[in-house]
């Protein structure tokens, strides 16, 4: 299990690999794409459970969000392979990683009892809710690490060159 406190996410060779793979934009226009859906879908969700209107759109919009997902998340693996040389599961982004398994799960499950029509309308939305709450979380954990990332390299440009490599 990684260490929480303080951890470094890319060591000098990996952030070279994170900064010249193709994936890194894939990943960048992906995320605020799905975050868009996400944003729509949920409007759509919450509109329907309290005005039982739209209930098709709304319905579909989980689809499509979960697509999105899909696609991000086999993405996201590749990218991790390129950079930290495993496809889950890098110590860095291990809880992300995690969370975002339950994420996929509540997708997953939610994709499965529209197929099926197994649940009322009604209970696919409240499912889709706790898919979305799930989501949020993990959106949030990827945004610290956003966030740290810029930290980190803030902090090395901001290094002096003393001809030694930093430990960071």
């Amino acid at each position: 299990m990684p260490e929480l406190a303080s951890q470094v996410l890319y060591t000098p060779a990996q952030r070279a690999r994170r900064d010249a793979t193709a994936w890194t934009l894939v990943q960048g226009v992906l995320a605020p794409v799905q975050f868009l859906i996400f944003g729509i879908s949920l409007y759509l969700v919450i509109n329907s459970l309290q005005t039982s209107e739209h209930t098709d759109l709304a319905l579909a919009s989980v689809v499509l969000k979960t697509v999105v997902l899909y696609a991000i998340m086999v993405t996201g693996a590749i990218w991790e392979k390129v950079v930290f040389d495993c496809y889950l599961f890098a110590p860095a982004f291990f809880w992300e990683d995690v969370v975002s398994m339950g994420v996929m799960v509540l997708h997953t499950a939610y994709v499965c009892v529209w197929w099926l029509g197994a649940w009322s309308a009604n209970d696919q939305l409240l499912l889709a809710l706790a898919a979305y709450g799930s989501y949020a979380i993990n959106a949030a954990q990827y945004i610290r690490k956003l966030r740290m990332a810029r930290l980190q390299k803030t902090e090395t440009l901001s290094m002096p060159d003393t001809g030694a490599q930093a430990s960071t």
